[in-house]
């Protein structure tokens, strides 16, 4: 089960079935997706959607759906990501349009953070960034990460960071 975990302007929650028409928009949105794959359709994005859910029974961590205070509107997701292709959970994040620019990205990834370290004993996290994504390496940044080489994923380049656990 999905904790429910608060922070000053965020609810981050486990997911609902009305979340997912904003998870399908976002998903379509050649421009939000460029860094992540590309645009899916709505097939692909529901299997991608119910996927969040089953990683919370397969891990006991997963990604949270970032809910405003002022809202019953779902703002984007944070979490762990924690496919068989890598060897650790990756804290990642994405907000939907119109969500940009208030900060919620550095506010639910630090709130994450300190559960992550302090629920579940995980040390600290590391997220991979494109290249091309000069929003999420401000937020990685913002968040007190430093550089590690760069990789690959899925067979395109990444910029990796390695968090601090907040104090």
């Amino acid at each position: 089960m999905t904790p429910v975990l608060e922070s000053e302007r965020l609810i981050l929650r486990g997911w609902k079935p009305e979340d997912f028409s904003a998870y399908a928009a976002f998903c379509a949105d050649p421009e939000r997706t460029r860094h992540i794959g590309g645009p899916r359709d709505a097939f692909q994005a529901w299997t991608s959607f119910a996927s969040m859910p089953g990683a919370w029974a397969l891990h006991g961590y997963g990604m949270f759906a970032v809910q405003p205070k002022d809202s019953d509107g779902v703002a984007g997701h944070v979490g762990l990501w924690h496919p068989p292709l890598i060897d650790e959970p990756e804290l990642a994040w994405s907000l939907y349009e119109g969500f940009e620019g208030k900060g919620y990205a550095v506010e639910a990834a630090r709130r994450v953070q300190v559960w992550a370290a302090e629920m579940l004993n995980l040390p600290p996290l590391m997220s991979f960034v494109h290249p091309d994504n000069l929003a999420s390496q401000a937020v990685a940044k913002r968040l007190g990460a430093e550089p590690m080489s760069p990789t690959e994923l899925r067979g395109e380049p990444r910029l990796r960071f390695r968090h601090v656990v907040p104090a």
